[in-house]
This record gives C-alpha cells, sequence and structure tokens, in this order.
C-alpha cells in the first residue's frame, strides 16, 4: 500500500485540510489508518481495504450507528419519549442499518459498476 500526505489528501478530496486532519486522527486512534512522520512518510490503510467496512468508517468519525440519539444514555430530548410506539424497535433498526454498512468495504467502492 502507498502512502499519500494529508495535504495531498486534502488536494485530492477537496477537503479543507484541518478537516483532513481531524478525520485523519479519528481513523488512526480507531487502527484504520497507520501515520508515519518524516521522510517517506505518510498515511496509508493499516489494515487490508477488503478488511475495511463503511461501518468502520462511520463509527470510528461520528461514533456508534444509529438513526436516533434516544436510546443513547442520558438522551433525553424528544419531548414523545414518554409515549413512543417507536422507541423499542430502534435498536432492530439500528443493526440492520450496521450490518448493511458493514457489508460494503473500501475495495467495493472503487470497483466500476
Amino acid at each position: 500500500m502507498s502512502r499519500i500526505s494529508a495535504a495531498q489528501l486534502a488536494e485530492e478530496t477537496g477537503l479543507p485540510a484541518p478537516t483532513v486532519q481531524k478525520l485523519v486522527s479519528k481513523l488512526t486512534a480507531a487502527g484504520l489508518l497507520q501515520s508515519t512522520r518524516g521522510v517517506g512518510g505518510g498515511l496509508k490503510l493499516a489494515r487490508a481495504p477488503e478488511t475495511i467496512s463503511i461501518a468502520d468508517i462511520v463509527e470510528a468519525v461520528e461514533g456508534p450507528i444509529a438513526l436516533t440519539a434516544c436510546l443513547e444514555q442520558g438522551k433525553h430530548e424528544c419531548t414523545l419519549e414518554g409515549g413512543c410506539s417507536v422507541r423499542p424497535h430502534w435498536p432492530q433498526v439500528n443493526a440492520a442499518l450496521r450490518g448493511a454498512l458493514a457489508q460494503v468495504v473500501l475495495t467495493q467502492l472503487v470497483e466500476e459498476v
């Protein structure tokens, strides 16, 4: 796997350099990227691309995959929470979404359709 600098990554994606730095930091902390300093350094995938799913990336950047925050500990911002008939079903919906995202790996994103 080849290495790329954060500056190159920002240029190629069109994202601002500070945004790239934040994403790189989160992806590195999650063990998805490996960062090496110095001459010949840069960023590279820490694992084979076929082992990194969209779910891995989303969770590294955003945290647990969920369509609603009402199930999170301490999150009680919904005025309908007391009588919500949907709330008991969110864990199943969230698991289905995570499962779908886990089925798509990096190598699939670069395949031509």
